[in-house]
């Protein structure tokens, strides 16, 4: 599986020696978070979002070992990526073919909606993006060859890897992989959204922070599936200490993974610089990311209503985030 994530984005020629992502150390214990008007612990905070459907794990000492084998996981794949990388599914091979096509300037639109057309679920999810608010077409849009026009290249670029990823996060079993999938999809979707809006402003190519905020989240899609094999209730660990420690695995592991299936080194530097520190922190990639991350879960925790739209997070936000946070609502 190695390579398939080179072949979907039409051979991306990485480096014969690509920098090593450094192991994450363990973070040190957050806070616990005060209520009412507290600042907002932005690990923390999406945690508890995303597993708000499962019961909190009671503090036991089989609980904390649990917890232990769960990192110690982590931190074997974090020196595997590859085997990380096996624990989930492949895309549907007509994706590769078609961001194949689009490197190629001389694809004609006849031949890449003749490739459209071979998938129909993809077909469906191309009329849809271009009757969407996004797209402020004059009429309604019915045809492949339509939407294709309104769409452009790049718009369709992104659907396409939006389409790729998708059932990387949303096709889970396990009890715990399966229950989160839909948050971690939606945050995934706005965080990638986001970061393509911001992109331009801050000086980065907006389709490679798309792809930056896809993958964003992979590493704990791994987490879960390791919860899945290793907790035998329903319940989820919620120690502060412990989510900051499983954190910071997951966006090495997602940096790393990211490495493995050969994307542009730019985009695992900004995943491991989005958390704010770090060699790459200041690079524009990074700076989109950790933004975009910061709006997608406010944008999901005000639609929960558990965040006011007056709390300090979101009203200290300049214009431009503020824009692209309004825009978000429609995901």
């Amino acid at each position: 599986m190695k390579n398939w994530i080179a072949r979907l984005f039409g051979g991306v020629d990485a480096p014969a020696s690509c920098t090593p992502v450094p192991a994450a150390a363990p973070a040190p214990q957050a806070p616990v978070q005060a209520p009412d008007r507290a600042p907002l612990d932005h690990g923390d905070a999406w945690w508890r979002w995303l597993t708000a459907g499962a019961a909190a794990a009671a503090s036991t000492a089989r609980a904390q070992r649990h917890s232990q084998l769960v990192l110690a996981e982590l931190d074997r794949l974090l020196d595997s990526p590859d085997h990380a990388a096996d624990l989930v599914p492949r895309v549907p091979e007509v994706i590769p073919q078609l961001l194949r096509s689009l490197r190629d300037e001389a694809a004609s639109s006849a031949e890449l909606a003749r490739q459209v057309a071979r998938d129909p679920s993809l077909v469906a999810e191309l009329i849809r993006e271009a009757n969407s608010p996004y797209y402020r077409s004059s009429g309604q849009v019915r045809t492949i060859d339509a939407a294709l026009l309104v769409l452009g290249r790049n718009g369709l670029r992104m659907l396409l890897a939006r389409a790729a990823f998708r059932p990387l996060i949303g096709t889970q079993n396990g009890r715990h992989s399966r229950q989160a999938a839909a948050r971690i999809w939606s945050h995934t979707e706005k965080c990638a959204l986001a970061a393509s809006l911001l992109a331009p402003g801050l000086g980065a190519d907006p389709f490679e922070a798309y792809l930056a905020g896809l993958m964003d989240d992979l590493g704990l899609i791994v987490a879960l599936r390791l919860f899945d094999g290793m907790l035998d209730t329903d319940a989820l660990p919620q120690d502060p200490a412990f989510v900051a420690a499983l954190l910071a695995r997951t966006r090495t592991l997602a940096a790393r993974i990211a490495l493995q299936w050969e994307l542009p080194p730019p985009i695992a530097a900004a995943i491991l610089g989005a958390a704010g520190s770090g060699p790459s922190a200041a690079q524009p990639l990074s700076v989109s990311l950790g933004r975009a991350e910061n709006l997608a879960l406010l944008r999901l925790l005000l639609d929960d209503g558990m965040l006011a739209g007056d709390d300090p997070a979101v009203a200290s936000l300049d214009a431009g985030s503020a824009r692209v946070l309004g825009g978000l609502v429609r995901l």
